[in-house]
C-alpha cells in the first residue's frame, strides 16, 4: 500500500538520496519521484525549513520521510525527529512508511495517540525511540503528566507537521504550544499539506521567513480525473436517496462478483463499476446511526470515527482496504492522508462546513490520475456549502441524473422502518 505518483526522473539523481535509500525506493516501485519530492527533497537535505502543498496521493510521506532517515543514518541518536498529525490512523499509517523505508537500518519508532495505553506509551518514549509519530492532544497529555518525557526530545533535529493545515487551527493550539516548548529551537521545521489555508501562508511569512515553500499547482483545488456530482433533495429522505445509491452502484458489483451478500434486502441488478466506496456523515452518533440503518438494510459495512476505540478504528480500516467490506461509513478522521488505494465512489451524505474539508474527501477517490466520482445528498439547508465549494476548487458540481426519483420513493417505507429500529439500537449504545 503506496501512494506515490511517478514522473519522469530517477529517484537517485534528482532528490539526492543515498544509495541504499535508492535500492529501498526501487524494490518498492519507486523508480521516478513526484514533482513535491523532486522540489522539496534536496532543500530538507541542505537544512532549510520546507513548507510542501501537493495534492493528496503525490507521496507526500516519502518527501520528509527519506531526507530524515538519510540525516538519521549518519548520526543515529533518539528522539532524532517528531512528527505530528491530526488523526490517529494517519500516524500508524506513517510509521507503517518509515519502517518500509528504513528497513535494514534498525530504525526504532514509537506511535503515540489517543485510545492506547498511556503508560505503554510512556515506556517508549522513555527508550528514546529514533522517530516519534504522534498527534498532539496525547503527546502534550503525556509531557504534562510526566516532566521526564520533555526531556526526550531535547535533541531532536527534525519537527514535522503532516496536514498541517488542519493541525494549524484552533483545535490543536494548546496541545502544540505545550509541545514546542520542549522541542529545541535549533531544528528543521517541515509543513506538509494538501490545502495551502491562509493560517499557512501566515506561518510562513512571521516563523519561517527562510523556509523553502513548494506549491504544487491546483494543490486546492479537486483532481482533474474526478467526475464531481450532486443530487438536490429534501433533508428528510437523505438516508432513502444513500440506500438506492449503494443499491444501484456498488451492492450490484457484489453480487455479480460472486461476493454474496445474500442477506441484503431489495437488491438491484444494475451493473457498476464500482467495486468500493466511503460514504461521509457530519458527526459520530450519525455515522453509528448510519451503520446501523444500512446493517438492518442487509448491506454489509464498517465505520471509523472518533469515538469509536482505536482497535476498532484500525480492524474497520484493515476490512476495508482488504475488501472484505466494500462500504465505509466515516465521518472526517478518514478524509485526510489515508493510503486507501482504490475508492471508486466517494458520497458526500452531509456535507462539511470547510470547503477544504471537501477537498479532502473526495480526495480519497482519483488517486495517482486515475478516474473516479463523488457524489454529493445536497439538502435545502446546504446550498451556500455548495457554493463555498465550488468558489474553492473552480469547479462546478454537475447535477447526476442517473437516480430515478420514483425508484427511490418506493423504497421509502422499507428505509423509514429501518430507519425506526436503528435509532432503537443506537438508544442501547
Amino acid at each position: 500500500m503506496f501512494f506515490f505518483f511517478f514522473r519522469a526522473t530517477p529517484c537517485a539523481s534528482v532528490a539526492g538520496v543515498n544509495e541504499w535509500l535508492d535500492r529501498t525506493c526501487a524494490s518498492l516501485g519507486m523508480t521516478h519521484p513526484t514533482d513535491v519530492q523532486i522540489m522539496t527533497i534536496p532543500q530538507i537535505m541542505e537544512g532549510r525549513n520546507v513548507v510542501g502543498c501537493a495534492k493528496t496521493g503525490s507521496g507526500k510521506t516519502a518527501a520528509f520521510a527519506l531526507p530524515i532517515l538519510q540525516s538519521l543514518a549518519v548520526d543515529p541518536y533518539g528522539v532524532y525527529a517528531l512528527v505530528l498529525t491530526p488523526a490517529r490512523e494517519l500516524a500508524f499509517q506513517i510509521a507503517d512508511q518509515f519502517r518500509i523505508f528504513g528497513v535494514g537500518m534498525g530504525l526504532q519508532d514509537a506511535v503515540v495517540v489517543g485510545g492506547c495505553d498511556m503508560l505503554e506509551q510512556s515506556q517508549q518514549l522513555s527508550r528514546r525511540p529514533h522517530v516519534v509519530i504522534g498527534t498532539p492532544g496525547r503527546l502534550s497529555d503525556l509531557i504534562e503528566r510526566d516532566p521526564a518525557i520533555a526531556k526526550v526530545f531535547a535533541r531532536t533535529k527534525f519537527l514535522v507537521l503532516d496536514e498541517a493545515d488542519r493541525l494549524l487551527e484552533s483545535t490543536f493550539e494548546d496541545s502544540l504550544s505545550v509541545i514546542f516548548q520542549h522541542i529545541p529551537q535549533e531544528r528543521q521545521l517541515l509543513l506538509f499539506s494538501a490545502t495551502l489555508t491562509q493560517s499557512l501562508v501566515e506561518l510562513q511569512g512571521l516563523l519561517l521567513h527562510d523556509a523553502y515553500c513548494f506549491q504544487q499547482k491546483d494543490a486546492s483545488s479537486t483532481v482533474q480525473k474526478l467526475k464531481e456530482e450532486y443530487i438536490f433533495i429534501p433533508a428528510k429522505v437523505k438516508e432513502a436517496y444513500l440506500y438506492h445509491v449503494l443499491c444501484k452502484y456498488v451492492m450490484a458489483v457484489s453480487e455479480e462478483s460472486g461476493e454474496g451478500h445474500s442477506k441484503r434486502k431489495g437488491g438491484t441488478n444494475e451493473t457498476s463499476t464500482v467495486r468500493s466506496c466511503i460514504v461521509f456523515v457530519g458527526t459520530c452518533r450519525r455515522c453509528n446511526m448510519i451503520d446501523l440503518l444500512l446493517q438492518e438494510l442487509g448491506i454489509p459495512v464498517v465505520s471509523i470515527h472518533g469515538n469509536k476505540p482505536q482497535r476498532a478504528r484500525l480492524a474497520a480500516l484493515e476490512q476495508f482496504r482488504s475488501r472484505k467490506r466494500d462500504i465505509l461509513i466515516a465521518t472526517d478522521v478518514a478524509s485526510r492522508g489515508l493510503d486507501i488505494p482504490s475508492v471508486d465512489l466517494v458520497i458526500n451524505l452531509d456535507l462539511p462546513t470547510l470547503p477544504q474539508d471537501y477537498v479532502h474527501r473526495v480526495g480519497r477517490t482519483a488517486r495517482a490520475e486515475r478516474e473516479g466520482r463523488s457524489l454529493s445528498l445536497v439538502s435545502q439547508y446546504e446550498v451556500q456549502l455548495v457554493q463555498a465549494i465550488e468558489k474553492l476548487t473552480g469547479k462546478q458540481m454537475q447535477g447526476c441524473e442517473e437516480i430515478i426519483e420514483k425508484e427511490v420513493l418506493a423504497r421509502l417505507g422499507t428505509v423509514y422502518a429501518a430507519k425506526r429500529t436503528a435509532y432503537l439500537r443506537l438508544a442501547d449504545y
